[in-house]
């Protein structure tokens, strides 16, 4: 059975983003994106709702994210894609499937598929949604040492507990510090 997988910054007061979508308080090193490199290496199938993917897929097209961090690019690039949007007309993004349905049901079936394992990148409402049906097989937060005081919680409106199981931990020379949880 595939399983999926969320991959979240957030802020040690846990948000993923700041108002108005801003992310600009979450910065690379070197040894994030060798860490960034060494995960999207491991081939899962990437999974985005409308706003995460408009926002990647007008970064890692450009010339300057291919020449600053060409692994990542490429894998970003090349990689095999999914969009749950109900608004979102036609995928601009190589290699992109659109999904407008019910998003947890869809999961649910590629869940029960042969294939890749899933990870979904930012999304928040998607992560809500998500956890809050028990799909998220595993958690992998990075929290990076900042302080917003506002922004979006990183799982804003869930109505049902999970407890979860802490698998990893690993710090960075940056002070961010990554955490892998699996759901219980």
């Amino acid at each position: 059975m595939r399983k999926l997988r969320v991959f979240n910054f957030i802020t040690l007061d846990g948000y993923f983003e700041g108002p108005n979508h801003d992310i600009s308080w979450h910065r690379h090193g070197t040894e994030e994106n060798e860490f960034a490199a060494q995960m999207l290496g491991l081939g899962s199938v990437l999974l985005f709702g409308r706003v995460t993917y408009e926002l990647m897929a007008s970064f890692w097209q450009t010339p300057f994210a291919i020449e600053q961090t060409p692994l990542i690019a490429q894998a970003m690039n090349s990689g095999e894609k999914i969009v749950f949007s109900r608004t979102l007309q036609r995928p601009q993004w190589s290699n992109t499937k659109l999904v407008k349905g019910d998003i947890g049901e869809e999961i649910r079936k590629m869940k029960l598929l042969p294939g890749k394992d899933m990870t979904l990148l930012g999304s928040g409402s998607v992560v809500s949604q998500f956890a809050d049906q028990g799909l998220i097989d595993e958690y992998q937060i990075m929290i990076d040492p900042v302080l917003l005081g506002s922004g979006t919680p990183i799982c804003k409106g869930i109505r049902h507990r999970q407890s979860l199981q802490l698998t990893l931990t690993r710090s960075f020379r940056s002070g961010s510090v990554l955490l892998c949880y699996q759901a219980c």
